[in-house]
């Protein structure tokens, strides 16, 4: 129920609809080379600019296709965690356009905020409809147009709408703050892994050996369905799936899913932009995991070496070569196996660790703590957006 002042509208009454750019077009008779944005730049709440592509595009198609400032983007999906992700557009590329897996929606000004559509879209509200008319398959989710246009705002006037904004603000500073403070502390671990693995001084001595020998693929599958929690592995770490999502969102049918041990390492075997990230399951004694992971443990290497390694820059570069593909990279883990590192022995091994270990663990109690604040403003958007708590005037 929500106040009378407050209107309930679908998203194409209170702004318009953009659809993006296909890729691939060859019949390009006056072509122009402009930056776009791919859905790899649209991150939740903020976008990464770090890497812009070019595209040729018809020169007269270029407005159609056109970022403007103000626009709120929306990824149509994929991973579930892309469903509905969204940020606004500033107008820090210009002229910059936007593919076709992207949304731009253009808030009418005198009846809605660019601000609070994209509180409102990434809000449990938001999400919460996405999922339920996205379609999905096994752990990917996307919504069309049509969809999208439905999505039912709900509409307080423009001078609440900016008292809510500034409220939600408020803890996004706090949020802010605490990112730094992590920002800071990854960069001192990213340092010290430099230091003690990438260019520790005693490299040279260290033996050489194909990641296969340490690393044992975990072939077991699960036999009936929910036989265990699901798991969900992501950029952000490991999680639980009903906690990361709200709701379990697998198959119907789980009982063919790879089963993960406690301690074990998975990583996804597909990559949008041929990033990989491994992660271990450190919360639960078991659970299991959607076929398009990998999962393996660690034999005869200390399995916390393992993972600052794995997750370094110098063994990014090593992937490069045995990735594979176009628009999406794999990544199997036969492939991992041949690649030949370098490592010292198991107690200069267990030294390194144990040196970065307390480093992440300064890491892992700030992250509680931003953790704390989301949670805290889930809950104060929930209330503001939905009309169950009103800002004073």
């Amino acid at each position: 129920m929500i106040s009378a002042k407050w209107k309930k509208l679908p998203l194409d009454h209170v702004a318009y609809i953009q659809t993006g750019l296909a890729k691939g077009k060859t019949d390009i008779k006056n072509p122009r080379t402009v930056p776009y944005l791919r859905v790899a730049n649209v991150q939740d709440g903020y976008l990464d600019l770090s890497l812009i592509k070019l595209i040729e595009v018809e020169e007269s198609n270029i407005d159609r296709y056109l970022l403007k400032p103000g626009d709120v983007l929306l990824t149509e999906g994929g991973d579930f965690d892309k469903l509905g992700r969204g940020a606004i557009w500033q107008g820090e590329i210009n002229p910059c356009l936007h593919q076709n897996h992207i949304f731009v929606v253009r808030p009418k000004d005198e009846l809605l905020m660019p601000e609070f559509l994209s509180h409102l879209t990434g809000s449990a509200y938001g999400k919460s409809y996405f999922l339920k008319c996205s379609k999905q398959s096994t752990n990917l989710a996307s919504i069309n147009s049509t969809q999208l246009k439905e999505f039912p705002v709900l509409l307080p006037p423009l001078m609440e709408q900016k008292k809510i904004v500034e409220a939600i603000h408020e803890w996004d500073y706090a949020i802010e703050k605490n990112e730094r403070l992590i920002a800071a502390k990854k960069r001192k671990l990213k340092g010290l892994i430099k230091k003690l693995i990438i260019n520790n001084p005693e490299k040279k001595r260290w033996g050489k050996y194909p990641l296969g020998n340490f690393v044992i693929e975990r072939k077991e599958k699960s036999s009936v369905h929910n036989q265990y929690p699901t798991i969900t592995s992501s950029r952000r770490g490991i999680f639980l799936q009903e906690e990361y999502f709200s709701k379990q969102v697998t198959s119907s049918d789980n009982s063919s899913y790879k089963i993960i041990k406690k301690g074990d390492f998975t990583f996804r075997s597909m990559s949008d932009d041929g990033i990989f990230v491994f992660n271990r399951l450190l919360q639960i004694d078991i659970g299991i995991i959607s076929p398009a992971y990998g999962v393996f443990y660690a034999d005869g290497v200390d399995p916390d070496y393992l993972y600052y390694f794995l997750n370094s820059s110098d063994f990014k570069r090593a992937l490069v070569g045995e990735s594979q593909g176009g628009t999406r990279t794999a990544l199997k883990l036969s492939a991992i196996k041949r690649i030949n590192v370098g490592l010292p022995i198991y107690n200069v091994q267990k030294t390194i660790a144990a040196i970065l270990n307390i480093a992440q663990q300064e890491i892992d109690l700030l992250k509680k703590q931003l953790d704390a604040y989301r949670k805290q403003k889930r809950g104060l958007m929930q209330k503001l957006l939905t009309g169950q708590w009103r800002v004073k005037k």
